[in-house]
């Protein structure tokens, strides 16, 4: 996501020229931020989008009240624990986690993302250690023993 108060665009910066000249400059300079910071953004966001593959949703970028466009984001559908399917919730964990930390500049949002899915990861892992050291499959528990 981009902030725009770490912008170093300066829209109303222009010394010279005429009156008339000034407007054109300024919408000049105008389109140019808008069409960088959509750059910018669709750049990071679709980073996130080819890396979640069927699990992110589109892209979507926000404008500020003067069109320019100053953050975006891409929807993740995060895992859940499977007790039933440890490996389903791990291979999950893995692809969010590689879609959030996909953009070269990762930002807090991202981070929060991956952190989380790494943390639904663990308790995936950690049911499958306890699979693996307890199998209960084709056996059963005699209580009377």
């Amino acid at each position: 996501m981009i902030n725009m108060f770490g912008a170093s665009h300066n829209l109303y910066g222009i010394s010279g020229g005429n009156s008339s000249g000034i407007g054109t400059m300024r919408n000049n300079q105008l389109k140019n931020l808008k069409e960088e910071q959509y750059q910018d953004i669709y750049a990071h966001e679709k980073a996130h989008k080819d890396a979640a593959g069927d699990l992110g949703g589109p892209i979507v970028i926000e404008n500020n009240a003067m069109g320019i466009p100053v953050k975006g984001h891409v929807d993740i559908k995060m895992p859940v624990l499977n007790e039933a399917n440890p490996d389903e919730t791990i291979e999950h964990a893995d692809k969010v986690i590689k879609s959030a930390m996909a953009p070269d500049d990762p930002s807090g949002q991202d981070f929060k993302v991956a952190n989380r899915a790494k943390s639904i990861k663990a308790q995936a892992e950690s049911e499958k250690n306890k699979q693996e050291d307890f199998p209960t499959v084709g056996r059963e528990l005699n209580f009377l023993a």
